[in-house]
Order: structure tokens, then C-alpha cells, then sequence
């Protein structure tokens, strides 16, 4: 899960699982321990896709979204600059990397570059450059578009607010964090750049689909398979940036 936006420090640079679990993990109750942690904890447990990572050595779950998402619309290219806002713990890097030949293992092939910003900070993974920042505090984006130091092909957003424990609230938090995304993405991509940016069905989504209708040619919604079903997440998914 990518970091959660709220406060945050600024500018300080650090570099299908089916057939994994054959049983299924019962957790007991515990003193002190909620119903709802019970749960999550014994849902942790049972999920392939956790276990998938944990033995590909990805690190998180997440990172299957984005290869399901990548495997449909094909936009982490051999020499893609790409942006990833809300990157903690770096599952979408892990991804990516290889994907966008950041490192160069594709004779002959372009080099791509990876920038990746969150509140928290994350182990260094080569071929991506990580940096600590609050995106929604004043003049962030400034901030990224100096380290990023030209134009992206790619701005993906995994940003996540804090749960309130009230649907429609998280919804339109979560919303906000999208649209932000989205006109930083207006600023940086190149002409025939993509926005991929994970969303929560809540009703107000009208509002994104309007803004990125009129700045690309496709707009299209996608819940990738190692999307929990009981999730509401989905990922929208925006191609051909018109400039």
C-alpha cells in the first residue's frame, strides 16, 4: 500500500497466485486485539497474492496491479520517464524498472527513467529514484518537476488517504488525491503520455472522467484481477494525452 497523505516531510532523497497456499490460515481472536484487525490480519494470511510476492520477492501485493494494468494498455516502454506518486513501498518501481529498461539491460534498446515519491521513505531499488515528500503540500509539484527535469511519458498515482471509517468521506479524499494527480499530469507528460491512477467507487468520479476526457483520447476503468473483489478500489486508466 502506497503511503497514506496527510503531513509529511519534504525533500529528502533515498535511494494469479492461486496454488501458493493449499491451507487456509484461521486466526484466533486476542486480547486487545479488534474484531476488524482479526480479520484484516486472517485475510493477509489467505491472500495468494501476498503470498506470490512474498516468494518473487515483490514487495507488496500491489505490485501485481500494475503488471495486470501494464499487460492490458502497454504503457511501461523501453525508455519511458515515468512518475509514480504515492510509491511506498516500491512494488510499482519493482515493475516498472525492467519494463522501461532503467537500467540499461536491453542492448539496444532506449533507457527509461523512474521517479517515485511518498511520505515514506523506502529501500533503495536500483535503476529508481526515490524521494520523501508530501505531494499535496504547496508547491510540490514544483518540487517534482525540478527533480524530474523535463517532461514524463508516464504519471501513475497509488496515493491513499487516511480511513476515516466513513465511505462517501474516503471516496471524495481519495478523489481529491486524483485530481491533484491528474493536473500535475497535465503540466508534465508528453503528447501521446498516460495517467493510471487508483480510484474508489463512491459515486463522484463524473468529475474525473470530465477533466481527462478533454485532455486525452481514451478514458478507460479497469479492477486488475489482484484487486481484492471486496474491495471498492478500481484504476483509471487514460491514453493518448492530447497536450
Amino acid at each position: 500500500m502506497a503511503g497514506v497523505y496527510g503531513k509529511g516531510k519534504g525533500g529528502k532523497k533515498n535511494n494469479s497466485g492461486r496454488g501458493l497456499r493449499d491451507l487456509t490460515v484461521k486466526v484466533k481472536s486476542a486480547r486487545g486485539r479488534r474484531a476488524s484487525s482479526t480479520k484484516w490480519l486472517q485475510r493477509q494470511l489467505n491472500d495468494p497474492y501476498v503470498s506470490r510476492a512474498k516468494v518473487e520477492g515483490m514487495r507488496g501485493r500491489a505490485a501485481y496491479k500494475i503488471m495486470e494494468l501494464d499487460d492490458k494498455f502497454r504503457f511501461l516502454l523501453n525508455g519511458a520517464r515515468v512518475v509514480d506518486l504515492g510509491c511506498a513501498p516500491g512494488g510499482w518501481a519493482q515493475v516498472a524498472v525492467p519494463r522501461i529498461n532503467s537500467l540499461g539491460e536491453k542492448p539496444g534498446k532506449a533507457v527509461g527513467t523512474f521517479l517515485g515519491v511518498d511520505l515514506q521513505e523506502m529501500e533503495p531499488l536500483p535503476g529508481a529514484e526515490f524521494y520523501v515528500l508530501d505531494f499535496m503540500e504547496d508547491d510540490a509539484d514544483l518540487q517534482v518537476k525540478e527533480w524530474l527535469g523535463g517532461k514524463a511519458d508516464v504519471v501513475m498515482s497509488d496515493m491513499a488517504a487516511s480511513s476515516s471509517g466513513h465511505k462517501q468521506t474516503d471516496h471524495l479524499r481519495i478523489m481529491a488525491l486524483c485530481e491533484a494527480a491528474a493536473y500535475f499530469a497535465f503540466d508534465v507528460l508528453e503528447e501521446g503520455g498516460t495517467f493510471v491512477a487508483k480510484v474508489l467507487a463512491g459515486g463522484a468520479e463524473a468529475e474525473l472522467q470530465r477533466l481527462l476526457k478533454a485532455k486525452f483520447d481514451k478514458v478507460a476503468y479497469m479492477k486488475p484481477p489482484s484487486s481484492r473483489s471486496d474491495s471498492s478500489e478500481k484504476f483509471v486508466v487514460a491514453t493518448g494525452f492530447r497536450g
